[in-house]
């Protein structure tokens, strides 16, 4: 009956958190893969693209012609009002026109398309970054959230073998009445514990959930094993999607630049056009080109140029502000990288085997009779959570390495390791 009563508290964590038991296991690989197929900010994000280049197809072209349909001096008033035939100045006309802007100008609309086009494609780009981190660091978190919650278990188990222990004393009358609560006093501080890892599970999972389109994703095998080599990743770091969208908007704000300087240079029409008048007087054709005179430029067209060049510096600005904020950025998260593995070989080498040697001495001290069972269940459960807390640390230097190696590091064919 015990042995059944045990396996039934092992359950309670896992049957509180939704379609653990049920879940389908993802390596940490397949996850990533099945992030890129099913995410639908990445799909949104292609779709822009796709937009982005149709649109630019139409760049440069020239403007579709247009058709006229007039009629010319029909009188209103005077002895032949209302005729279209008594005299020989009323004519219905049709006319062709095309607008040729200037080959500046057209240029400089297809290379604007293009810098569309590259925004879009870095936006792309930083999604399917985004979206690879978010799901490795789920990933990563419900497989340390899980373990922790495993090895809380093993408190339970030795809580149990330490109640039948306090239930012979008690009956041998070696040990006060109010001892028998403190296993149990133990048990509900555990279960707080439990609680909350439980829902560390749960919300790790929900993310998992979320980039994998799994409703029942769950972690299988062992994380990646990361080394973070900070020459490598200098040496790429100009290849990186942030920067990749800042070289998009400056070559945007350059190619706007162009637009605006091609304003200066005129844009002209040719029409022409078929009057028909009564056959008396014969038909007409007309012929005409019409070009724009920019002739105000210092206080037209030279103001635009002026605030485009400005908008194109800025946009240089900010790429190299860019650049110096991600060199920052990526030597604060080494750094932090750096003490998570410190403290994590701190706790493994002197935290852990203190806190585990300390209960161990105070267990035999209890059974020696030498100290109170309080104080030994205080060791018990301080051991528990130095183990615990040792796997927070090693989850810490794993979403360290992940996080540096994926937001600073190349995307590979395999799609994990750098």
């Amino acid at each position: 009956m015990r042995s059944i009563v045990r396996l039934m508290v092992l359950a309670l964590p896992f049957a509180a958190i939704p379609c653990v038991a049920l879940a389908e296991p993802m390596t940490f690989d397949a996850a990533l893969e099945r992030a890129a197929r099913e995410a639908p900010s990445l799909a949104a994000s292609t779709a822009g693209v796709d937009a982005t280049r149709s649109a630019a197809i139409a760049a440069g072209r020239l403007p579709d012609p247009t058709i006229d349909l007039g009629v010319q001096g029909f009188p209103v008033s005077g002895p032949t009002a209302g005729s279209f035939t008594r005299n020989d100045f009323t004519m219905t006309t049709i006319g062709l026109s095309q607008q040729f802007p200037n080959p500046a100008k057209r240029r400089a609309q297809r290379e604007r398309a293009q810098a569309d086009i590259g925004v879009a494609e870095a936006g792309v780009a930083i999604e399917a970054q985004n979206v690879r981190l978010e799901t490795a660091l789920a990933w990563v978190d419900l497989y340390y959230a899980k373990r922790r919650l495993a090895q809380l278990q093993v408190l339970d188990q030795s809580l149990g073998d330490l109640q039948a222990t306090v239930a012979a004393r008690l009956a041998s009358g070696s040990a006060r009445p109010s001892a028998a609560l403190e296993p149990d006093q133990l048990r509900a501080a555990v279960g707080d514990r439990r609680s909350e890892l439980t829902a560390d599970v749960a919300k790790a999972q929900a993310r998992l959930v979320r980039y994998t389109g799994d409703p029942q994703a769950d972690v299988f095998g062992d994380p990646p094993s990361l080394e973070v080599d900070r020459a490598r990743l200098m040496a790429g770091i100009f290849a990186l999607p942030r920067l990749k969208a800042l070289d998009a908007g400056v070559s945007a704000a350059e190619a706007d630049t162009e637009l605006a300087r091609a304003d200066k240079r005129p844009d002209w029409r040719v029409s022409t056009s078929y009057g028909r008048r009564d056959p008396a007087f014969g038909d007409l054709v007309s012929v005409g080109v019409s070009i724009d005179l920019p002739l105000f430029a210092k206080r037209r067209q030279d103001p635009k140029i002026a605030a485009r060049a400005s908008e194109a510096e800025q946009a240089r600005l900010m790429r190299s502000a860019g650049e110096r904020e991600l060199v920052a950025a990526l030597d604060g998260d080494l750094a932090d990288h750096m003490m998570h593995h410190q403290r994590l070989m701190n706790a493994r080498n002197t935290l852990v085997p203190l806190a585990k040697r300390r209960a161990e001495l105070d267990m035999a001290s209890y059974a020696a009779g030498k100290l109170d069972l309080g104080s030994a269940l205080l060791s018990t459960l301080a051991l528990a959570e130095a183990e615990v807390d040792a796997l927070a640390r090693e989850a810490d230097v794993a979403r360290d390495a992940i996080r540096i190696n994926f937001t600073y590091g190349p995307i590979t064919d395999e799609g994990v390791r750098p």
